[in-house]
């Protein structure tokens, strides 16, 4: 039996698959790839629409489930839940006929007489390894691009939010038989003995340390992976920038989901005339977003257990012994893994805030007085997600995307670019490999065959022996190359 927050029965859980079953069922999708793969884009469709429908019809069920693991409400189900997965679907319904037909390629002088093309095939058995902050949005999108490709899909989702796992099961046993998509729970046992199989690909939502045991094990297969990590995405605000919009953005945008968003603002850089304005903006935002007493607010969320909650009270109390400050917030409560929207400033590199991934609702703040300062900040570290920017002066703008390396790059907001489906999504080295939604994720579940049909025969004039006449046409065809 499984509870939710006011501790009566949830859900009652039957395990989607045991241990013994995992290689079986493996095998089981593996006899069935032919048939996945000679689909058509109206069958692949179906599915599609099967999967969008399903989150529409159950937003509500949804929304209960993760308000039992960690007090998600149906506002912030349905932002950053239910529309993302609905609007992968209709993008990829859109497309799909066009992305599946063989892309035509031109024909160069040394190879007259064929004609090329580009066939998508499916890559075959794929895994996808869901994890917990958005545990339906970053498992049904990835599972959308996999069925769009014609691929057979495992799925194991985190184990630590068990009623939105629970959930998923349900689902995925409703929408579909078992030798196409099914679902496998558990530990990390069995994600261990999951990466033993030979899959095809492997997709990866999750954190670098865990990304590289995945890329090890999926190395011993020479499996494709795509690794959506994360990492400390910098947001910048400069001298010219709207100081009372950015703010607000931020605020906004970093707390969602109680800050446990990978591509959340993990650490602010802003030119010191604005440092007082920015805390003073965000600090009236927070309590217009959430009253004056966070910890009553309905739109409010949780850490998702005692052990991140223990691993973010951590970086704060290492921040303020080695000198930081409170700005806003700082108010704690372990028994409902409540942490306060919590501002830090007077940080240094020494400090683990400033080290590791915060994942969480706390946000500490660097002054710099030139934007030079600002891109050998950001160049010292890993590769970042993503980067953000506030500000109005193009020539700095272009500076910051011209001198810095990242996923990706918002100007004068945050995280939205997770919406654009036009767009590839993902991080470089540390914070991922690989690129998903839209036709990119598509391409990433497919592999790109080369097809070469010869027409009429042309290339017999280069056979032995070597004559004065073929060495000639030789001569002739490396010159119009």
């Amino acid at each position: 039996m499984y509870f939710n927050q006011a501790n009566t029965i949830f859900m009652t859980h039957i395990p989607a698959i045991v241990e013994t079953d995992i290689e079986a069922l493996f095998r089981l999708q593996k006899k069935n790839l032919s048939n996945i793969a000679a689909t058509s884009s109206k069958e692949r469709i179906v599915k599609i629409k099967k999967v969008m429908q399903w989150v529409l019809d159950n937003q509500e069920r949804i929304a209960e489930a993760l308000g039992a693991d960690y007090q998600k409400n149906l506002f912030e189900v349905k932002v950053s839940e239910v529309m993302p997965v609905v609007s992968e679907a209709k993008f990829i319904i859109k497309h799909l006929d066009k992305w599946m037909r063989a892309e035509s390629v031109e024909t160069p002088l040394k190879m007259l007489g064929t004609t090329s093309k580009i066939v998508h095939e499916p890559k075959g058995n794929c895994l996808i390894m869901s994890p917990w902050n958005y545990p339906f949005n970053l498992t049904l999108k990835p599972l959308l691009q996999a069925l769009a490709a014609g691929n057979a899909v495992i799925i194991k989702p985190s184990e630590i939010v068990v009623n939105a796992s629970i959930l998923l099961v349900e689902m995925i046993n409703e929408l579909f038989p078992r030798n196409e998509v099914a679902v496998v729970e558990g530990d990390a046992r069995i994600a261990t003995t999951l990466l033993d199989l030979p899959f095809n690909h492997i997709f990866f939502t999750g954190s670098p340390a865990i990304g590289k045991i995945v890329m090890q094990a999926a190395s011993k297969h020479l499996a494709s992976v795509t690794l959506e990590l994360g990492g400390k995405s910098p947001t910048i605000v400069d001298e010219t920038a709207d100081t009372k919009f950015a703010a607000q953005t931020i605020a906004a945008e970093k707390f969602l989901n109680n800050g446990q968003t990978c591509i959340a603002p993990d650490y602010i850089l802003i030119h010191r005339s604005k440092t007082r304005q920015f805390i003073e903006e965000m600090g009236n935002y927070i309590q217009k977003m959430y009253g004056n007493d966070v910890s009553q607010s309905p739109d409010y969320c949780r850490i998702v257990n005692e052990k991140h909650f223990s691993r973010i009270k951590g970086l704060i109390d290492d921040a303020l012994v080695k000198g930081a400050k409170i700005a806003i917030g700082g108010d704690t409560n372990l028994t409902e893994n409540f942490i306060e929207p919590t501002v830090v400033s007077h940080v240094t590199n020494e400090m683990r805030i400033m080290q590791d991934e915060i994942f969480g609702p706390v946000l500490p703040i660097v002054e710099f007085n030139h934007l030079e300062e600002v891109s050998d900040y950001i160049n010292a570290g890993e590769k970042p997600l993503a980067l953000y920017m506030f500000s109005k002066k193009r020539s700095h703008i272009d500076y910051i995307i011209q001198n810095t390396s990242s996923g990706a790059v918002v100007i004068n907001e945050t995280t939205i670019h997770y919406l654009q489906n036009n767009l590839p999504f993902g991080g470089v080295n540390n914070s991922g490999i690989g690129k998903s939604f839209g036709k990119y994720g598509f391409e990433e579940f497919s592999n790109k065959k080369a097809v070469v049909e010869n027409k009429f025969s042309t290339f017999n004039m280069f056979h032995p022996p070597a004559s004065k006449r073929v060495m000639k046409m030789l001569d002739m065809v490396i010159k119009w190359l």
